[in-house]
């Protein structure tokens, strides 16, 4: 029942967290810019009237060079935060004069000067600013849309003539909100991102993995790949698939967030309240003093409370203070209603040490991420290995020590 609850406020967070980066832009990955040339082919029916078809032919930067500082921000959804960044990028390089001949596209059918410039940007939402392009000796303004969707679906493109120039340089400043993610997809023949952010725990995801200094303030991170790393070419004609297999970037990955930890914590209360009856079934046999099982059941619904204080008040006051608020009360609540039953102040202090050391126990575990596994393997073994050997001079069936 405590793990339903932790998902159903997981699945409330989430659901927030969504409300929220629809309305501030979603995940992001940024494709191009792509120089896409139209180009017609016909076909002559048996008087010689021809039909004429359009096509289009996709060609990729030669150079492309991406530098984004990328600020994150935290909004508030009822008790929910949600993290989301604005980015500014500027996008540079160079095309090379698209040649039909690399395509086998003969050269009357070739139409450059009914070009485009096309960018991929999957939540137009996100973009915070007109998008203008210097390219060679142009200035234009993106629109938006795309006149195909060979490449991508959704993005801003430009209507830009290619002639004269052996290439053209490109320069364009692009603004972008985002949530969760900010990825890209690398399109030159040689691609490099470098990027900077104030978050200080990116979690960086895709094909390929970058350089990259994390500190305290944030972090830097750069890319560098040619096309030889990616499976896709250099010009095509049609749609093209296998692009966003090559996708790079990164996360604003949240470290043992409190409901992840509130589940992992959740995970050992069935060990928790195992381990306390023993210790108060091994108090009732050296002692001779019956407990009954109304006060067992009383103690775990004590330790099952625990869990659910953790998850209520993590919410509030964050995942630490919640911890100790929450296993403070319940310490306090079972040694002092265990302290009558047991009519023994060094049997209550020990009763407070254990509860103490087993609480900080797991909260040392909920606070590694690589090493949790090792580490509480050998605590559990441990504790084992401590029963085992203190009760070997009980007898079970007399109930007193030998």
């Amino acid at each position: 029942m405590i793990h339903e609850i932790i998902r159903e406020r997981q699945h409330t967070s989430a659901r927030a967290i969504d409300e929220v980066s629809d309305k501030w832009g979603n995940s992001q990955t940024v494709v191009g810019p792509v120089l896409s040339v139209p180009y017609v082919t016909f076909k002559e029916d048996k008087d010689g009237k021809r039909t004429y078809y359009r096509h289009w032919s996709h060609f990729l930067p030669d150079d492309l060079a991406v530098k984004a500082d990328v600020d994150t921000d935290t909004r508030h959804r009822s008790i929910y935060e949600v993290v989301v960044y604005n980015s500014k990028m500027n996008i540079s390089g160079k095309f090379k004069k698209p040649d039909p001949a690399v395509l086998n596209i003969p050269v009357d059918q070739f139409l450059p000067g009914e070009a485009i410039i096309s960018m991929g940007i999957p939540d137009m939402r996100g973009i915070g600013e007109k998008v203008n392009i210097s390219f060679g000796d142009t200035i234009a303004e993106f629109n938006p849309g795309v006149p195909t969707s060979e490449v991508f679906k959704e993005g801003i493109s430009v209507r830009m003539p290619v002639s004269g120039a052996d290439e053209f340089a490109f320069n364009i400043d692009l603004n972008l909100r985002g949530s969760g993610s900010l990825n890209f997809i690398p399109l030159g023949r040689a691609t490099r991102v470098d990027l900077h952010s104030d978050w200080a725990d990116p979690s960086f995801n895709g094909a390929f993995l970058p350089d990259h200094t994390i500190t305290e303030d944030g972090f830097d991170a750069t890319w560098k790949v040619l096309d030889l790393n990616r499976n896709f070419p250099q010009a095509w004609t049609g749609e093209r698939s296998g692009l966003y297999e090559s996708t790079f970037g990164f996360e604003l990955f949240t470290p043992n967030d409190h409901y992840q930890q509130s589940m992992r914590s959740a995970k050992y209360a069935i060990l928790f309240i195992s381990l306390t009856f023993m210790l108060f079934f091994f108090m009732e046999t050296i002692n001779k003093k019956r407990i009954h099982p109304i006060q067992y059941i009383l103690v775990g619904l004590a330790l099952s409370i625990f869990f659910i204080l953790l998850l209520s008040l993590s919410e509030f006051i964050g995942f630490n203070l919640a911890y100790l608020a929450a296993a403070v009360a319940t310490t306090l609540l079972i040694v002092v209603y265990s302290s009558s039953m047991l009519s023994s102040k060094k049997l209550t202090a020990f009763l407070t040490g254990l509860l103490t050391a087993m609480y900080g126990f797991i909260y040392m575990i909920l606070q590694l991420e690589d090493t949790a596994l090792l580490v509480g393997s050998i605590g559990l073994f441990l504790i084992l290995a401590t029963i085992m050997i203190w009760s070997r001079r009980v007898d079970w069936y007399r109930g007193v020590n030998k």
